[in-house]
């Protein structure tokens, strides 16, 4: 529910708005001062303010630098009775979304702060996406051959609007890429979604992509768009594809070659102008050998093939590669980077990395813990017995038990809240419930 903070000191005022915008359902917080409204700010986190110019102690500009001095983002719209063309353009010059003269026409005023709702919402969506660009690691780190030839073909795959096939090991980067792709493309505006296709039902695979109307089947109280509808003019990144459901494959096809699909449980045809991105670590030719994977679908989404190269037949790379992740993870944290020590660049060049990068990322944060110096050694990289390169002679961790026990750290760490846990994995929610299912593991939060 939208939170709305009505600062106005003619109580009548604010009564009537009051019981309208919470008929209307908003949640409203009243204020009849600028000091009472500070202190709203503050506590409540309001998503619009809606603010008298004169009061009290002060006029709407005051509370206008306040807001820009938090960098909440929050909207203001200013309220008037002495209405000037000078007054509005100062307002808006300062600020100010919307600046309206009493009497004020509710229907009117209802429109305004939805509108202005739905502009704040979409502004901060591309501040999240922007960030999440300027953030988002390179896919092309390290100076090996097999590194340079992905990076030729991705710049190809860039400057056309083709599906593109991902091939990978499990942690290669396969999600990275594909983001990559589509940030430089002409669609880069537009969504990028992404939707992991393991571990997926036939029915959730039907409704995550095309969606459903209400009571299309047992649970569906309401309608839900797909990810078809959301990608609409941008990028679809289907992970994992070669899990997807061979009942689900004919329907995908035709939602690709057509631009048009069904909702489940809808006899009306939508249409919608998608790029697709696939990706998985299995050999789609021999599954459709099997009569695992549908041939059709698989020359339908294999126009131009990139493969990820492990990182273990790319050891010239690994150096670069863990300066970088080191660069990301500590700024995250808040701290300077550490130097990565001889010793500890050394065990990590020896190493055969079965799950890649993400392997990679998951032994330098941890090893983040321990480093409390400038340089990052050997001995903060703790590594379990059985990773160290000289001993041999003891069973191998698999990627799966490291990846199981980083996944249940960050959750502890962020209360078991699957958003939060998500944002700090740089996984789609859809990816980490697979993997939280994968691992008989259960969310506390939400």
């Amino acid at each position: 529910m939208d939170k709305l903070l009505l600062v106005d000191d003619d109580a009548q005022m604010r009564k009537v708005l009051g019981l309208y915008l919470r008929r209307c359902g908003f949640m409203v917080l009243e204020a009849e001062s600028l000091a009472e409204a500070y202190h709203l700010m503050g506590k409540e986190a309001p998503d619009l303010t809606i603010v008298d110019y004169q009061l009290p102690d002060g006029t709407a500009f005051d509370l206008l630098g306040h807001a820009l001095q938090r960098e909440s983002g929050e909207a203001v719209i200013v309220l008037t009775g002495l209405g000037t063309i000078d007054l509005a353009v100062r307002a808006i010059k300062s600020g100010a979304e919307h600046f309206l003269t009493k009497p004020v026409d509710l229907e009117s005023l209802e429109i305004l702060v939805r509108r202005t709702l739905e502009q704040q919402r979409d502004r901060r969506q591309r501040a999240f996406t922007a960030a999440v660009a300027a953030s988002a690691p390179m896919p092309f780190l390290g100076k090996s051959r097999a590194v340079r030839r992905l990076e030729e073909m991705a710049n190809a795959a860039i400057e056309s609007d083709v599906p593109v096939l991902i091939l990978g090991e499990t942690g290669a980067g396969k999600g990275v890429l594909a983001r990559w792709i589509h940030e430089n493309s002409s669609r880069k505006a537009e969504p990028f979604v992404d939707l992991n296709c393991a571990g997926l039902s036939r029915e959730l695979a039907e409704s995550e992509l095309f969606g459903h109307q209400r009571g299309a089947f047992t649970g569906a109280v309401n309608h839900k768009p797909g990810l078809f509808e959301v990608a609409h003019k941008g990028t679809l990144f289907l992970d994992e594809l070669g899990d997807l459901d061979l009942s689900v494959q004919p329907k995908l096809l035709k939602a690709l070659e057509e631009g048009q699909f069904r909702r489940v449980g809808e006899l009306a045809v939508r249409s919608s102008d998608v790029r697709l991105l696939a990706a998985t670590h299995r050999h789609l030719a021999a599954m459709v050998k099997d009569d695992r994977f549908r041939e059709d679908l698989l020359f339908r989404i294999n126009t131009l093939t990139l493969e990820i190269p492990p990182l273990r037949e790319r050891a010239e790379d690994i150096h670069a590669v863990a300066l970088t992740v080191l660069s990301e993870l500590s700024r995250r944290r808040g701290r300077a980077a550490p130097t990565l020590g001889e010793d500890a660049a050394e065990v990590l060049r020896q190493y055969r990395w079965p799950g890649n990068v993400r392997e990679l990322r998951n032994v330098l944060e941890r090893a983040l813990l321990f480093c409390k110096g400038e340089v990052l050694d050997r001995s903060a990289l703790r590594f379990d017995r059985s990773l160290q390169p000289d001993r041999p002679e003891e069973p191998a961790q698999t990627l799966d038990d490291a990846e199981r026990r980083h996944i249940v750290t960050v959750l502890e760490r962020a209360g078991g809240k699957v958003d939060d846990a998500a944002r700090v994995l740089a996984l789609s929610r859809s990816s980490l419930y697979a993997k939280l299912k994968k691992y008989g593991l259960r969310a506390t939060g939400n």
